[in-house]
């Protein structure tokens, strides 16, 4: 009639789990049985979690002959109690090792209660029960108001009070049970003629049970009661299976000749519903499918006490959830009254940190430290810190996962506008000098060194300026596609113009000298093929490029903590560095030739300006380098953008502003003859 123990087991770990008591004590009958619970509990205990802090072993007797019989048990039973850290108790055991702690507690802590708290939380299992005897009705059980107790399910039986409460003392005469209770319960003795007692001791016979303290006698229905209660209407309704099959077998085929084991297939079959409305089956392992109550144990002053139903074990119920607790009802032991109490080895760990062992300590026992940088925990007690998703970064507390911001190089933020206004500048400049240029274009200054490669060179610049605004807004498929490339064929054909221009110096000087053979290089057909072959091979680097490997917009996670970079992946960096590269070799051959035609006599010699130019834009595209590698997200995106501004402003001041500054404020030099002078 008893279920099957596994849910009451089952029912402890998660009552222990749902409060987060994971530092208790255990106190078992030192006994086979009590031996039995520890060896399953425990193992249960470590793995979900639960250390036990202490093992105490109660012996199963109510009294001892003398005191030094119990000195060794008393002498330390205070222990557990003196650990502020433990305040949940488990009990296994029957009535007689309820008595037998209760007497351990008193006469060991008689002496102590100043010094130890006695307000702990018991739970009991459904083998704990109360049973005191008459000499024993004085002892204090307030220890165990707020106790948490695992009973068989019962229910409450109509008319069973009533029942009770008409229960008299001249009903013992039939019952010899009922006799000795009477005279151990109310502490007095019945008449009895065969033995006289004295009149102080005689019962009145007004004695009523409800009366009685709830510690000598409950008057609702115990789960074990309801149990026997059970037992007793399934052995009724086998025996009428029996008898209704002609089943009964025997010598003489009357009930009494009925051997046992003859009930049970008609016991296991049974199905019936009790006068408490409840329905009695067994299972398919012969146990009976009612599971276990759990009840809250409040005690009076009076030494009665009252068991409240107030959840109960639903093995049915999903894994982990299988304790239904109703804590508003609940009531702790007086010393909580605010609620649940910590029965923990130590503190909590908060969010944000991590358990750490304690060497030479139980697994329960662990310090406190703070989560790695780059990880978080939510939850308290967090054996492991985590990672944050991708697009997530710890807060500061670091327990909590903050959603990054997509950051890029913004048409409306402050650096983005200066950068935008910049490039109109230059652009507008540009614009302004190719005017100039175009309006003076039959004037000495803008003949020299061939003017169609001066236009061709303006518009580049102009091109420059204008391809730094691509690398400005949110990165598109369309602009990551072009940008680079656009930036590099442009480029190209600006140094390509800058090169044929100093080449034509040297081509000039050299044809000058007398029987030459340079003369017939002497042209535009020279210069026209310089910037053609250059650009076009930068093109097809270029090319190449779009169709191996071509960039597109990409999502950069981990570069910085609190941002996701949206950019332009290079596809291949190999190929962007190529083309990076081939513009730099063409910077250093024109810086060279330049270098050395600086001082070459010609009648407007551009070398020199374009030398001070190269140098400026080299400068700038080598310092760009280490730069745009050691920065992060938009702000690498500034630092090319500023380098394309940079170096093509350079080209543009170093080269056009002295041929401004004699087309618009000295034209009297921008003649034949003062050119002539000038080279003499």
């Amino acid at each position: 009639m008893a279920p099957n123990e596994t849910q009451q087991y089952m029912g402890i770990i998660q009552l222990l789990l749902l409060f987060g008591w994971t530092w208790v004590g255990l106190f078992a009958a030192d006994d086979d049985s009590g031996e039995h619970f520890l060896k399953t509990l425990e193992p249960l205990l470590f793995q979900n979690g639960i250390c036990s802090a202490f093992t105490e072993r109660i012996p199963n007797q109510a009294q001892w002959d003398s005191f030094e019989d119990i000195f060794s048990l008393l002498s330390n039973i205070h222990r557990p109690f003196e650990d502020g850290k433990v305040n949940t108790f488990i009990l296994y055991g029957g009535p007689i090792t309820v008595l037998s702690l209760n007497n351990m507690m008193f006469f060991g802590l008689a002496d102590k209660v100043g010094n130890v708290s006695l307000s702990k939380v018991w739970v009991l299992t459904a083998q704990v029960d109360f049973m005191l005897t008459g000499h024993q009705r004085n002892f204090e059980f307030d220890v165990f108001h707020g106790a948490i107790s695992f009973t068989t399910h019962s229910n409450k039986l109509p008319q069973f009070k009533e029942y009770l409460y008409g229960v008299k003392a001249n009903q013992t005469k039939q019952n010899g049970f009922l006799k000795e209770f009477w005279e151990q319960a109310f502490d007095c003795s019945l008449p009895n003629l065969r033995e006289p007692v004295k009149i102080s001791e005689i019962c009145t016979g007004e004695e009523r049970l409800e009366s009685l303290p709830g510690l000598l006698f409950e008057i609702q229905m115990t789960s074990h009661s309801y149990s026997v209660y059970s037992a007793v209407y399934a052995i009724a309704y086998a025996l009428n299976a029996m008898i209704a099959s002609n089943s009964i077998t025997g010598k003489s085929g009357r009930l009494q000749d009925l051997q046992p084991w003859q009930l049970h297939p008609f016991l296991q079959g049974i199905t019936f519903n009790n006068s408490a409305g409840e329905r009695v089956s067994f299972n398919e392992n012969k146990e009976i499918e009612a599971g276990f109550d759990i009840m809250n144990m409040v005690t009076f002053p009076n030494r009665s006490f009252l068991r409240v139903k107030v959840g109960r074990v639903d093995s049915s119920a999903p894994k982990g959830k299988q304790v239904i607790i109703n804590e508003d009802i609940l009531v702790w032991p007086r010393d909580f009254s605010q609620g649940p109490p910590l029965s923990v080895c130590n503190d909590y760990c908060h969010p944000g940190s991590q358990k750490r062992k304690k060497e030479g300590e139980k697994f329960c026992c662990y310090s406190c430290v703070r989560c790695p940088e780059g990880k978080i925990s939510r939850k308290k007690d967090m054996v492991d810190c985590v990672n944050c998703q991708d697009d997530h970064y710890p807060s500061t507390e670091q327990d909590r996962c903050i959603q990054k911001v997509i950051s890029f190089l913004s048409l409306e933020e402050p650096l983005g506008i200066s950068l935008a206004l910049l490039a109109a500048s230059f652009s507008l400049i540009t614009l302004l000098v190719l005017r100039t240029f175009i309006k003076h274009r039959d004037t000495p200054i803008v003949k020299a060194n061939n003017r169609d490669i001066t236009y061709v060179l303006l518009i580049s610049l102009l091109l420059c300026f204008l391809s730094s605004l691509l690398f400005l807004g949110e990165p598109r498929k369309v602009t990551c596609f072009i940008r680079q490339a656009a930036f590099g064929i442009i480029f190209s054909v600006a140094v390509s113009c800058v090169l044929a221009k100093t080449v034509t110096v040297v081509v000039a000087f050299m044809a000058t000298q007398p029987g030459s053979s340079m003369r017939k290089w002497v042209g535009k057909r020279l210069t026209n093929s310089i910037v053609l072959s250059c650009s076009l091979l930068q093109a097809a680097i270029c090319m190449v490029w779009l169709e191996t490997s071509p960039p597109f917009p990409d999502f950069d996670m981990q570069s910085l903590t609190e941002e996701i970079i949206a950019e332009c992946n290079e596809g291949s960096t190999f190929m962007f560095f190529i083309v990076l590269g081939y513009m730099g070799l063409l910077s250093l051959i024109s810086l060279t030739v330049a270098f050395f035609a600086r001082k070459l006599p010609d009648s407007f010699n551009e070398a020199k300006f374009i030398t001070f130019s190269m140098l400026v834009f080299c400068s700038v595209w080598l310092s760009f380098i280490p730069t745009y590698l050691s920065t992060k997200g938009k702000y690498m995106v500034a630092v090319e953008i500023f380098s394309i501004l940079a170096s093509s402003g350079g080209l543009l001041a170093c080269i056009f502003s002295p041929k401004c500054y004699i087309i618009m404020f000295r034209p009297e030099l921008n003649n034949r003859e003062q050119l002539i002078r000038r080279k003499n």
